[in-house]
């Protein structure tokens, strides 16, 4: 269990705050999708969950242990993989054998079934790999730690189109009961497919904070012309198909989740997430 406690984060002590009295608790067992216009604070936010950074006001806890402790017992339950990152320029077995041993559930099985998925194997050296390909190793490293708690911050940036899709694959292989992955980007398409939890930020506040069944529950997403859908929706935006509708759900149906629609109504009319889901994430 997560739980971020009124965190209010600034860079410096006279600049405008990044994160303002945020709260939000995290279940394991599933895979959150943390959206958000850039500069809203998402990966701000990952990296205070991670202790990198330390809040102005507030606590994060991961199994009710502060963070900011920095812990060994804390830190080896979590893993980062931050947008940029660098690896050193030795061979992926002694990288392997200086880091697993931080990481008490590093499965060497684990991680060559991830790297088979992404084209690559155990025997090569971190020297001289793109950043694409230092992306996949990482990536593999990481979910083979198994750590409880994964957070990933725009983990698909300076994927080619198969690794994309690959990466999808090995988060599904990934997840399980006991695990929480926190996904944050700006590429929606990318994971949409993945998520169970979607959790929006907005002027640097959170502002949509629901599990998948939830938003399917209350809004139904269609693509269509019909001008009678187009004057009910609550947001609506022109698509291939024609236009993108969001409407209430008011029969209960089951409707897909498009998760691009979804992100932008929230962000064009954000007081329509806030009286639709009652207040409780304004």
């Amino acid at each position: 269990m997560i739980r971020i406690n009124n965190i209010t984060f600034s860079y410096r002590r006279k600049a405008d705050d990044v994160l303002t009295n945020l709260s939000l608790s995290i279940e394991p067992g599933a895979i959150y999708g943390l959206l958000g216009l850039n500069g809203e604070g998402k990966s701000t936010l990952l990296h205070l969950m991670a202790g990198v950074l330390t809040p102005n006001a507030g606590n994060i806890t991961i199994d009710d242990v502060d963070v900011r402790l920095r812990r060994p017992s804390t830190l080896s339950k979590l893993f980062i993989v931050p947008e940029e990152f660098s690896l050193p320029e030795i061979s992926l077995e002694n990288y392997v054998r200086i880091n697993a041993p931080l990481y008490p559930n590093f499965n060497r099985d684990d991680m060559e079934r991830y790297l088979k998925e992404f084209g690559l194997n155990s025997n090569i050296n971190l020297k001289g790999l793109s950043m694409g390909q230092k992306k996949k190793v990482f990536i593999s490293f990481a979910l083979a730690a198994n750590t409880p708690v994964m957070l990933m911050d725009e983990p698909t940036n300076g994927l080619d189109i198969p690794g994309k899709s690959t990466f999808r694959k090995v988060i599904s292989m990934a997840a399980s009961d006991d695990r929480t992955i926190i996904i944050s980007t700006h590429q929606v398409r990318d994971i949409d497919k993945l998520l169970d939890h979607i959790i929006v930020m907005f002027n640097h506040k959170l502002l949509l904070n629901e599990p998948i069944s939830e938003i399917s529950r209350r809004l139904a997403f269609v693509e269509s012309n019909d001008a009678e859908l187009v004057e009910k929706a609550l947001y609506c935006q022109s698509s291939v198909a024609g236009k993108s509708l969001v409407l209430p759900n008011d029969n209960d149906d089951d409707s897909e989740v498009n998760l691009e629609t979804l992100f932008n109504l929230a962000i064009e009319k954000p007081e329509v997430i806030t009286q639709l889901f009652n207040h409780k994430n304004a």
